[in-house]
């Protein structure tokens, strides 16, 4: 297992001056009602970066407020597409400009590597809002005909109010995901970050001023989920929540809604997601695939991984390279470049993993690699692999979130499938094989949202993506995010004929 890297908390030079600390409603950064803070931690110490004003029911009162006033009365739902488009252009543009402040904030908030933050999630964070600003003008409803006596048509209308909770392993990504979609629609939203990463987030709402988005069009409330994220979801003037996170949250999510307003849900929830490598693939491309698919981003990946299942045939050498490979993964600070995984996000993600890891131990499950703590301080873990799993232990069934594998052999195809669905989860699912047959049987097979031939983690802008199952419903990416922000309106006038007249 190789060592922490050099240079853990040695990257000073990279590490950015905390600009916002305080809620973003109706375009002004505003003290919580409440006078109250919490502190966000740098996962690679264990210490406190900044503090955070802590958002309240009170504080999203005001912002709802702000949000509906802004959708009733003010200028953003009532621009022309592409005027909506050209605010959210400059607002990518500025995303560009700060590219590096951005991905550190999120390297020192949430772990995660810089580089990677560099090139892919800030830079992919900027063109999700612009693939949905080239949508912002291409909304149409359609012309129906009914009858010799009626003429009808459809209207695409924004949904109104939108609240967004997101997750903390993503920041950016996750922001984008949510907001690009609703302003392209031309609603107006509050959105909670996760508490352990809200850095980037009111940085972003400082940019999207700076852009141009109309004052109360976008309120950025961070806080906690049993005070901030309730007082969303069970908002009586909120007309929408969409929510990425637990599925035990997501069931709280749901329930609110329907205690309040009826508000419309959408979710992406937990994964527990099966990698199937048969006989013929390549042993080299199935081993980077395999511990890729559960080591990026330190595991904290919705559609990790997890479960993996190998023939027989190549189980064995199989096996031997990915124990190999993880004993050569580099552990340490997200800053250092040759570093390949950084910090879980917090303690309580930390010792989650670590206990789920001496589950797997009581259970049977025999431990190849990994399994211990990295560093004498932060929430560093080792790329840890379990073989001779059983799909019902509780490594196999539970989403544990972290640089976890669990790995199976299996005979045919369907022993395959059959273990494969074996979950309460359907977020995504991989396979990899050269038979086309294989391939074919197995996707259509497989019940999951996503399902990836000889490639992982392959996320674009335009491809829908969303679970089956406990995974959650609703989809965000694609013009099906899109239109989970709009709602159909139906007008039938007589014809000129008719005898209605």
């Amino acid at each position: 297992m190789a060592d922490l890297a050099n240079g853990q908390t040695g990257s000073v030079n990279k590490v950015p001056t905390i600009k916002f600390t305080k809620l973003f409603i109706n375009g002004d950064f505003v003290d919580s009602i409440s006078g109250k803070t919490f502190e966000t931690i740098d996962p690679r110490t264990g210490e406190a970066i900044a503090s955070i004003s802590e958002g309240t029911k009170e504080d999203i009162d005001i912002a709802v407020k702000a949000a509906r006033q802004a959708f009733d009365s003010g200028p953003w739902p009532r621009l022309p597409g592409a005027e909506r488009a050209k605010i959210m252009m400059k607002w990518a543009d500025l995303i560009d400009q700060n590219t590096e402040e951005l991905a550190a904030l999120d390297a020192i908030d949430a772990g995660k590597l810089y580089h990677m933050c560099k090139v892919l999630d800030i830079p992919g964070a900027a063109n999700t809002l612009r693939y949905y600003a080239g949508a912002a003008d291409k909304i149409h409803g359609e012309v129906l005909k009914m009858s010799q006596e009626f003429h009808a048509y459809t209207l695409m209308e924004p949904v109104g109010v939108v609240g967004h909770i997101i997750p903390w392993n993503f920041p950016s990504s996750m922001f984008f995901i949510k907001v690009s979609p609703s302003l392209a629609a031309g609603c107006t939203m509050i959105l909670k970050p996760a508490e352990q990463t809200p850095l980037s987030a009111l940085f972003y709402a400082h940019l999207a001023k700076l852009a141009g988005i109309p004052d109360g069009v976008l309120n950025v409330v961070p806080g906690f989920g049993p005070t901030a994220g309730a007082a969303i979801t069970s908002h009586m003037d909120i007309d929408a929540v969409s929510f990425t996170g637990s599925t035990e949250v997501g069931r709280e999510v749901m329930q609110a809604a329907a205690k309040s307003n009826l508000k419309h849900v959408s979710l992406e929830l937990g994964g527990k997601s099966p990698l199937i490598i048969f006989d013929d693939a390549d042993l080299d491309k199935a081993a980077e695939l395999a511990l890729f698919g559960i080591l990026f981003n330190k595991g904290e990946v919705c559609v990790a991984s997890s479960r993996v299942f190998v023939q027989e045939g190549i189980y064995d050498e199989l096996e031997k390279k990915l124990v190999e490979k993880a004993e050569a993964w580099v552990v340490g600070d997200p800053f250092d470049p040759k570093v390949q995984q950084g910090p879980q996000v917090d303690k309580k993600q930390f010792e989650k993993i670590l206990s789920y890891i001496e589950h797997g131990k009581r259970e049977g499950a025999t431990l190849l690699t990994g399994g211990k703590t990295v560093g004498n301080k932060g929430y560093f873990i080792q790329p840890t692999i379990f073989s001779n799993i059983k799909d019902d232990m509780l490594i196999a069934q539970d989403e544990i979130f972290g640089p976890v594998m669990a790995l199976k052999k299996f005979k045919t195809i369907e022993e395959a499938i059959k273990s494969a669905n074996n979950t309460r989860y359907g977020l995504a699912a991989g396979i990899v094989t050269k038979n086309i047959d294989t391939a074919n049987t197995v996707s259509r097979s497989i019940r999951a949202g996503t399902i990836w031939i000889n490639c992982y983690f392959a996320f674009g802008d335009d491809v829908p993506f969303g679970g089956y199952k406990m995974s959650g419903f609703g989809k965000d990416y694609g013009l099906e995010a899109l239109h989970k922000y709009l709602q159909v309106k139906s007008v039938v006038t007589p014809i000129y004929n008719s005898p209605w007249l």
